[in-house]
């Protein structure tokens, strides 16, 4: 069989498929013939506009719709809009976005540890724990002084580990007894109701 008879073979079964397909539906071949000329007239309705007056008309139809009416920076400047171009704000904003830990020159991301290395101390509970943590970073802050990659210099001081240990002392003391105060508060208040139930006999 030829291209041409099978395609023309093709569109018969197709036209056949769509015949069967009215015939269940129950919709006649004169109902089909106005939806399809309706089609078509739409098609060539379409065609007479550009690309730019279809997407006034999308923009348009939404409005009406009522689909920008609760965006997240309606009435508010976008952010970075008026800065100064950055041909890097793509990959900043997809760490601001998807808080990305790990990502970036070594100098920022140790001073971005430094800030919070008091905290991840605190939520130690040896002595041995600290001095290793204390011991990796200051490992790294050397090794970052070492390398010559570029980027900006790693400003980022290195920990005297045996005043670090002091410090986390202090604060474990200092939270100790936070703790044990606050409960010779509550204490007496657990005890008196706990005379109140053995009177009451519950």
């Amino acid at each position: 069989m030829s291209g041409e008879s099978n395609g023309a073979f093709r569109r018969r079964v197709e036209r056949a498929a769509e015949l069967r397909a009215l015939r269940i539906s129950g919709m006649t071949v004169q109902e089909e013939e106005e939806l399809a000329a309706a089609e078509a007239k739409e098609r060539d309705l379409r065609a007479k506009f550009d690309d730019a007056a279809r997407a006034e008309y999308l923009i348009r139809d939404a409005m009406a719709q009522g689909k920008f009416d609760h965006l997240k920076y309606a009435g508010k400047p976008i952010p970075g809009l008026g800065d100064t171009y950055d041909p890097d704000w793509w990959v900043k904003g997809l760490i601001e976005r998807e808080n990305l830990g790990g990502i970036g020159p070594q100098a920022i991301l140790l001073r971005t540890e430094d800030a919070g290395l008091d905290a991840r101390i605190d939520e130690l509970h040896s002595e041995k724990q600290v001095r290793e943590l204390l011991d990796d970073f200051n490992a790294r802050i050397v090794n970052a002084r070492r390398q010559l990659q570029g980027g900006p210099p790693v400003v980022t001081k290195t920990r005297d580990v045996e005043a670090e240990l002091r410090r986390w002392r202090e604060r474990r003391a200092a939270l100790a007894a936070a703790v044990a105060d606050r409960e010779a508060v509550q204490e007496p208040e657990v005890s008196r109701r706990w005379w109140r139930r053995i009177r009451s006999g519950s």
